[in-house]
């Protein structure tokens, strides 16, 4: 699910509660839609903030224009975790239980080519939908089909 914390900018001590944005409720509304989807599986991990990070796009300004850091360069960073590891052991489990031919993988994270390997083994096409992002070689090897 998305972030329900609340955290506060430590260079001008903005708060911000995820709870309460447009971005929480419309990722909440997404996730519990497609989790009611037939043949769809959610798997849900913890979210977890690690802090705050510069933002990329300040860091280049920063450099070109060499200015000192201020409020707006942060960003909250939040990590995923514990996901990787249940869609992982789904796909193990279904492929050893012979439930299904195909299994549709909608991720970029090379973190699954092994047990993209593993269900291939045990007969089952792999698709990967990448929605026009790029993907890693060995990603795209260990597919049986590519999804635009």
């Amino acid at each position: 699910m998305p972030y329900d914390g609340i955290l506060t900018n430590p260079m001008d001590g903005y708060r911000i509660n995820f709870k309460t944005t447009t971005q929480f409720k419309a990722n909440s509304d997404l996730i519990n839609g497609l989790e009611l989807q037939p043949d769809f599986a959610v798997r849900r991990g913890t979210l977890l903030s690690q802090g705050w990070k510069i933002k990329k796009t300040a860091v280049n300004d920063m450099i070109k224009t060499k200015r000192q850091i201020v409020a707006k360069d942060l960003a909250p960073d939040l990590k995923q975790k514990g996901v990787d590891i249940r869609i992982g052991l789904d796909m193990a489990r279904i492929a050893l239980k012979g439930l299904v031919d195909i299994l549709v993988l909608v991720t970029g994270d090379s973190d699954f080519v092994p047990v993209m390997k593993f269900v291939r083994t045990e007969g089952i096409k792999v698709y990967i939908a990448a929605f026009g992002r790029p993907l890693r070689l060995e990603m795209c090897a260990h597919a049986d089909c590519v999804l635009p």
